[in-house]
Order: C-alpha cells, then sequence, then structure tokens
C-alpha cells in the first residue's frame, strides 16, 4: 500500500530530529514505557512525549496504555512502506543514471 503525500510528509518530518530517531530505534528493539524513554534525555518528560506524539502521528509508533503507564512500540509495517518508499526513490535514480551511462557510451562512439 503506498503512503499518501500527508503521510510521506509526516514520516520525514518525523525522521528529521536525533532524538525521535533514537526512540524509533529503541523502539524497535523493545516496547519502553515514556518514562524509561525520557530518562535517557536531558530534556522534560513532556518535550520527550511531543516527540512520541509526532512519532505516532507519523504511524511509525504506536502508543498503548498499561494502568498508568504509556508503553511505546515501533510499528515495523510503516517503516518497511517507508523503505519501499525509498527503494522506489532509489530505483527511479539508478534508472536515470544508467540511461545517462548509455548516452554518454553512446556519443564516444
Amino acid at each position: 500500500m503506498e503512503l499518501t503525500d500527508a503521510q510521506i510528509d509526516r514520516v520525514f518530518h518525523a525522521l528529521a530530529t536525533r532524538t525521535r530517531r533514537d526512540i524509533l530505534r529503541r523502539t524497535l528493539e523493545r516496547e519502553q514505557s515514556v518514562s524509561a524513554l525520557a530518562a535517557d534525555y536531558e530534556m522534560s518528560f513532556a518535550a520527550v512525549q511531543k516527540h512520541v506524539a509526532v512519532l505516532e502521528a507519523a504511524e511509525l509508533v504506536v502508543k498503548r496504555a498499561e494502568g498508568r503507564e504509556r508503553l511505546v512500540r515501533a510499528d515495523p509495517a510503516m517503516i518497511a512502506r517507508a523503505r519501499a518508499l525509498l527503494a522506489h526513490y532509489e530505483d527511479m535514480w539508478r534508472a536515470r543514471i544508467d540511461r545517462l551511462d548509455a548516452f554518454l557510451a553512446e556519443s564516444e562512439n
């Protein structure tokens, strides 16, 4: 399933910040509470919550309640969709380079 333009914008916006990429990496390894995530950053709990909210809006993570805690885990399906989009862009550029190489080889003859 392809991503909409709005989804693409949200994904790349979410990945544009080092802290959010780190949160995503950590939650790929295992589900973690927002409190556990926040403990490793020199920023407020509220700031970490905002980073998690951006990742959640981009559908890169899923947050669920367990008692008083909010647990966060990465969503591999959305990551795979974003990866497929990047692979498509790579294929487009490789095809363009191949055509340019062919054109240059032809013009040398």
